[in-house]
């Protein structure tokens, strides 16, 4: 995810504890129901997720949409960010859209994400969201594309696809952010490998579009970045509300307002 901080944003994740093994178990235990298409139902689907996290998933085990509430994607919901990246102004526009794509038989909700820096188009992304039946969110990969000021792309570093030279789904944001709760959100050695670890459920958080005590607070980072760190805000119903580097090159990004679909 290149310069982004946010939607498998900021490359800045802690790992996860190994207590975090019975909490997953018993969150996959059950009968299998999602909306995979028969012929990939009984797919394996090796997770990037981490320790305390199953190791394999089926496409069976996803649902049709993304209805976490503290990370909602129905579709036309609409986020407009605006903060600074080192020193300068920034915007970041993210939409959840109608669109699907299918990655390793999963039908995941397409995310489009624009950052604009002095009015033009700095990054353009789309992402890929699929949530599994017990409510956590899943990340299947990004396509992303750093623009120059004429609009031509000169990077696409950090563009990864869930079963494609080795990537696999991470676990973006669970069904019950519980304190201590984390994963890998991302797992594509050496390119995509975000991290994050649930610091608290009663944040306090003031933004243009909220306030509020009861924000869950999220600490990130990744090992391609091991100097920086970053805090994210998440408030239910909404989303991602704030994030802030707390270590690092300064960047931060606060919702403005929110367009429920």
């Amino acid at each position: 995810m290149a310069t982004r901080m946010h939607s498998g944003r900021a490359r800045v994740r802690l790992a996860l504890g190994v207590g975090m093994t019975v909490i997953a178990t018993a969150l996959f235990v059950g009968v299998p129901a999602g909306a995979a298409s028969a012929g990939h139902s009984g797919a394996t689907i090796k997770s990037g997720a981490g320790p305390g996290w199953p190791k394999t998933l089926r496409p069976s085990d996803f649902v049709r949409h993304v209805s976490n509430p503290w990370f909602p994607l129905k579709p036309g919901n609409r986020w407009h960010y605006r903060g600074v990246k080192e020193g300068t102004p920034m915007i970041d526009n993210m939409r959840a859209t109608h669109r699907t794509k299918t990655i390793m038989g999963v039908r995941t909700t397409v995310v489009h994400d624009v950052v604009l820096v002095h009015g033009r188009r700095e990054e353009v992304t789309k992402d890929f969201y699929a949530q599994d039946r017990h409510g956590n969110v899943w990340y299947f990969g990004e396509n992303t594309k750093e623009l120059d000021r004429d609009g031509h792309v000169t990077s696409r570093e950090g563009s990864f696809k869930a079963g494609r030279n080795g990537a696999r789904p991470g676990l973006f944001f669970p069904a019950h952010p519980r304190h201590g709760v984390g994963a890998r959100q991302e797992f594509f050695m050496g390119h995509a490998e975000d991290r994050f670890k649930v610091r608290s459920r009663h944040a306090k958080v003031s933004v243009p579009f909220v306030s509020t005590k009861r924000a869950v607070r999220t600490a990130e980072r990744t090992p391609l970045e091991p100097h920086v760190l970053d805090n994210k805000f998440y408030v239910r119903g909404v989303g991602t509300v704030r994030e802030v580097t707390v270590k690092g090159p300064t960047e931060r990004l606060e919702l403005v307002s929110f367009h429920r679909g």
